[in-house]
Order: C-alpha cells, then sequence, then structure tokens
C-alpha cells in the first residue's frame, strides 16, 4: 500500500508493470494457494508457511529449541536444491530465522556458530548438494574494509565476534592498521585467529581515542558512549546499532546499491535500491558461477568478490559526513 509514496511523488515508476508481469506465470508454474506471510502475534510464527505444521497442531509452549530454527533453514535448503537452484544465500535465511527469534525473546540464542556453524552442518549433512550455500561473510569484509576512510591507522573493533569480525581484525592487522579492543576476551579469541607477524597490532586499551569503529551486535550503550565527538561507526553485523550519538556518524550495515538494470525490490528498512551484502553475495556467486561453497568457516577471496560485485553493476553507498546517516 505505497500510499505516501504516490503522494510525495516517490513512487518507482516500474511498480504497476512489474506487477503485471509477475501475474503472468506459466501454467505448470501456477499455485493454486499462496498463504500470506504475516505475524500478528509472536506466537503465530507457528501458523506461517514458514513454520512447521506438527508445531502449529500442538499447544504453546514456552520451549523453543535451536534445532528448530536450523531445520528450517535446512529444509528451505533442501527445497531449493529440489528446485534447481544453483545458489541458496544463507545469509537471507539466517537474518529472517535472526528476526523470528528476537520476535519470541530469544535472540541470544541465535548465534550462526551455535546452530549450524555458519552453515558447515549443512554441507555435512548433505555432502552430494548441487546448490551451493553462501553465506555472505566475503562481500560484508570488503564493505567495511573499503568503508574506512583512507589514511587510518587505527580502529576500534567491538560487539559480537562473529566470522566477519575475525577476518576484519586479520585483514586489518596484515596491513598494518591497529585493532583496538575493548575487553579482554576479545582480545584473547581475536590474538588465536592472528600470526606471529600480525598479532603486534592488536591491541587491548580502554582509552578510546580512537575515530572509527567497526561495531557488531551486543554493542553496549555505555561503550557507545566512550567514543569521541565525530566518531564513525561502521557496523559489520546484519543490524545496525542503535543511534545514541548525536554528535557522531553512523554507516550503513554493509550494503550496496544495485544497477538500474535488477528489478528487485529492496526491504524497507534499507534506502531504496539499496540491498544488503549477504544478499548481493549470493546474486554475484551465481552470475560468476563460482563451484563453491561459502559456509563453515571457509571464506571467497575478498577481492575477488569485491571486484567481481563492481564488474556486475553494484556500488558502495556514498556516505555524507555532514549528516548522522546514510542517503
Amino acid at each position: 500500500m505505497p500510499l505516501y509514496d504516490y503522494i510525495y511523488g516517490t513512487m518507482d515508476k516500474s511498480t504497476d508493470e512489474l506487477y503485471e508481469t509477475s501475474l503472468k506465470r506459466e501454467t505448470e508454474s501456477s499455485l493454486d494457494v499462496v498463504h500470506l506471510t504475516h505475524l500478528t502475534t509472536p506466537e503465530s510464527i507457528y501458523h506461517l508457511r514458514l513454520g512447521f505444521a506438527s508445531l502449529a497442531s500442538r499447544p504453546l509452549t514456552s520451549k523453543w529449541h535451536k534445532e528448530s530454527i536450523s531445520s528450517l533453514i535446512e529444509d528451505a535448503l533442501l527445497d531449493a536444491e529440489e528446485r534447481g537452484a544453483k545458489v541458496l544465500s544463507l545469509g537471507l535465511l539466517n537474518q529472517a530465522a535472526h528476526t523470528f527469534a528476537e520476535l519470541l525473546g530469544l535472540h541470544s540464542m541465535l548465534q550462526g556458530e551455535e546452530i549450524n556453524r555458519y552453515g558447515e552442518v549443512y554441507v555435512e549433512r548433505n555432502p552430494k548438494l548441487n546448490v551451493k550455500i553462501v553465506d555472505g561473510s566475503s562481500l560484508a569484509v570488503a564493505l567495511v574494509l573499503n568503508s574506512i576512510p583512507k589514511g587510518t591507522t587505527q580502529v576500534v573493533l567491538t560487539g559480537k565476534l562473529t566470522k566477519v569480525a575475525y577476518a576484519l581484525a586479520f585483514t586489518l592487522c596484515q596491513r598494518g592498521i591497529q585493532v583496538v579492543t575493548l575487553h579482554e576476551d576479545e582480545y584473547l579469541k581475536l590474538k588465536k585467529w592472528l600470526n606471529n607477524e600480525s598479532e603486534s597490532n592488536l591491541v587491548l586499551s580502554r582509552n578510546c581515542t580512537q575515530k572509527t569503529w567497526l561495531v557488531g551486535d551486543e554493542l553496549y550503550e555505555e561503550e557507545q558512549h566512550k567514543a569521541q565527538k565525530r566518531t564513525l561507526f561502521i557496523p559489520f553485523s546484519q543490524f545496525p546499532p542503535k543511534q545514541l550519538r548525536k554528535d557522531c556518524f553512523f554507516y550503513s550495515k554493509p550494503a550496496m546499491v544495485i544497477p538500474k538494470s535488477l528489478r528487485i525490490y529492496t526491504p524497507n528498512w534499507l534506502p531504496r535500491r539499496v540491498m544488503s551484502a549477504w544478499r548481493i553475495a549470493a546474486i554475484v556467486h551465481a552470475s560468476e558461477g563460482w563451484n563453491e561453497h561459502e559456509c563453515g568457516y571457509f571464506m571467497s577471496n575478498v577481492d575477488k568478490v569485491w571486484q567481481a560485485s563492481l564488474r556486475h553493476g553494484f556500488h558502495p553507498l556514498v556516505f555524507h559526513p555532514s549528516t548522522t546517516s546514510l542517503l
């Protein structure tokens, strides 16, 4: 219901045409019944077509197993395999599962490593998969690296440590950029991933004088208030931090502007024609015909994925430092 788009003249001109085109399906691919996916209460997730009929048939209990969410993702994987899909975007599925779990108050339970080891468990269970699983980590890393202002010599890295966070710390330390952590446990975890040549660039410090912060989930409010004025916060997670500081700059989560030739409507939590790195990575992977999974602790070459994305017409968002948000 794009009422305000019509009123203010921001309606995409191809909307009506795309709607008419979407109705013209081949007979053999037409569906008899389509259920709308619409949550009314957190409990209604059990009655969606994305859920499980077996759960919907039982009385609701407060017990929710993370294995159920993992099974939801695996069901989608096997369905994609059956339909002959080339690539499955694990990042997109994890994001959907993350949202559902958050609605149910289970945010702390849902972490990629804890549920499925970043998708590696699905490859182990289904060794003959034709569809390739792509979590999009390499492109997310590339976007964050290319968002850091040129000439930066120090960055703060804080928040929930993920596959992307570890890759960022390793790459930056390798490039001679000092990575500052604020907590000893994070420092010790990151240090295990570094070699002797680069570990000297990893520093534990309570002195928050750096003007570039790379932040993930679980960025605490008190940490954000420790930052200097005009600090640039660059998220490396799928959900950006809450903007508590009006005197600082907040970059978007890893995302790119899609090419004009691509007719895809993007979520309303991103600017128009902007798509998250995790979704773009799957499109680029399929377009390039790469015959590898990007899941588990394996990551595609960051520079290769970055150049391929640019070659296919995706380009970075333009950040305006005079404002506190993107676009």
